[in-house]
């Protein structure tokens, strides 16, 4: 079951890097292309954390025998999405622009760079 919770969480997370990084950096903010491309965007990374929660933690201290550090970073994510959502419907651009940049770095770099500690599954990808 654990390999099957990583798959579907790498298939959702994987092209949020590409896609965030667009939509911060290069996309013209308010387009429709930013809006469809955003969608896309929160729903996968809602979805990833969703499913990395159900993902025991593998290395590291273990809480109630199941969560690690790094599911503090899938919180963050499945509280940020929504807040975000929030921020652009009330016309806070700075509050959306602010969570999105948290969510992106936080959420998406930094959980990513912890996957590549040794023990974890990417580690033993990329290194070995």
């Amino acid at each position: 079951m654990y390999e099957l919770l990583r798959t579907l969480h790498l298939i959702a997370v994987s092209p949020c890097l590409i896609i965030g990084l667009y939509l911060i950096y290069a996309s013209t903010k308010g387009s429709k292309n930013h809006k469809k491309l955003g969608w896309i965007y929160m729903i996968l990374m809602f979805f990833q954390a969703g499913v990395s929660l159900f993902m025991e933690a593998r290395v590291g201290p273990q809480f109630l025998k199941h969560f690690g550090w790094i599911h503090l970073l899938s919180i963050l994510t499945l509280y940020t999405v929504p807040k975000s959502i929030n921020y652009i419907k009330k016309g806070d651009i700075k509050g959306h622009s602010r969570s999105m940049i948290i969510l992106f770095w936080a959420g998406l770099v930094l959980a990513g760079g912890f996957t590549l500690v040794p023990g974890r599954y990417l580690h033993d990808v990329f290194f070995n």
